[in-house]
C-alpha cells in the first residue's frame, strides 16, 4: 500500500466513530477542484508511511478508536488494499472506504469478503461531463455500476457532491445527480472552499456557493 497520510484521531470521518484516517497514494482522476494534490500528483509526492507502521499504530490503538477510514488520492487503484483492509479487519475495527467509484470490480470484491462496514463515494458531476475529473476519460458504466453495487450491497453508505460554481449548476446538474442514485441512504452536497494548494490554479479565486445556497440544496436534494 501507498500511503501518503495518517490522521490519528478523527471525529468527523466515520459518522459517530472516533477513527483514524489513512490516506492512499495516487489517484486516477484528476478534480479541478481536489485540495490534495500531494496525494494525487506523482510530481507532489512525499516519502510514504511504511504500511507496517500504519498498522503498528492501529494495533496498539485498538482500545482507542472504533474504526479506520481508508480514503485517498484514491483506495481503490492500490494493488494492495484487499490485503490491508483483511489485516485492518482482523483487529476488530469498523472500516469506512471512500472511493470514487472508478473500480467497481475492486468494489465488488471489497463487499464479497465483507471486508468494510460503510462505504462513502463521491458523484462528481452527471455522468455526461465526468471528462471534467477524469482528464477527458470515460468512466461511465463504471460510475454507474458502482453506485448499483454499493445501494444493493446493505451497507451504510453515503453519496457526495462537492458543488463547485460554475461547474455545478443546481438546477441542470443535480437533479440528474439524484436520478442516479434513488435507492441511496445519504446524499450530501459539500461546499467547494478555494485553497491554495487546489488542482487547478484558476479555482483559487472562484466565486463560491455560500452556505445558505448549499444548505438550500440539501433541503431540495440531500437524503438522509
Amino acid at each position: 500500500m501507498k500511503i501518503g497520510g495518517l490522521l490519528k484521531f478523527s471525529f468527523i470521518n466515520y459518522p459517530e466513530k472516533l477513527s483514524a484516517v489513512v490516506f492512499t497514494q495516487g489517484c486516477n482522476f484528476r478534480c479541478p477542484y481536489c485540495h490534495n494534490p500531494e496525494l494525487v500528483l506523482p510530481k507532489y509526492f512525499r516519502i510514504g508511511i511504511p504500511e507496517g507502521e500504519v498498522l503498528a499504530f492501529l494495533e496498539k490503538r485498538r482500545q482507542q478508536l472504533e474504526g479506520v477510514v481508508v480514503t485517498g488520492g484514491e483506495p481503490t487503484i492500490q494493488k494492495d488494499l484487499i490485503n490491508f483492509l483483511q489485516k485492518v479487519k482482523s483487529m476488530g475495527y469498523l472500516l469506512k472506504l471512500d472511493s470514487n467509484g472508478s473500480r467497481p470490480d475492486v468494489l465488488k470484491e471489497i463487499i464479497r469478503l465483507k471486508l468494510v462496514d460503510y462505504i462513502a463515494m463521491d458523484i462528481k458531476v452527471p455522468l455526461e461531463k465526468y471528462y471534467w475529473v477524469t482528464d477527458g476519460k470515460d468512466y461511465t458504466s463504471q460510475i454507474q455500476e458502482s453506485i448499483n453495487l454499493i445501494t444493493g450491497s446493505g451497507l451504510d453508505h453515503e453519496f457526495r457532491t462537492t458543488v463547485v460554481k460554475p461547474h455545478i449548476s443546481p438546477q441542470e446538474d443535480l437533479p440528474k445527480i439524484a436520478q442516479l442514485i434513488p435507492k441511496a441512504k445519504r446524499y450530501h452536497l459539500q461546499q467547494f472552499f478555494a485553497h491554495e494548494n487546489v488542482l487547478e490554479a484558476t479555482l483559487v479565486d472562484a466565486a463560491n456557493y455560500s452556505t445558505q445556497e448549499i444548505a438550500d440544496m440539501n433541503a431540495q436534494y440531500g437524503i438522509g
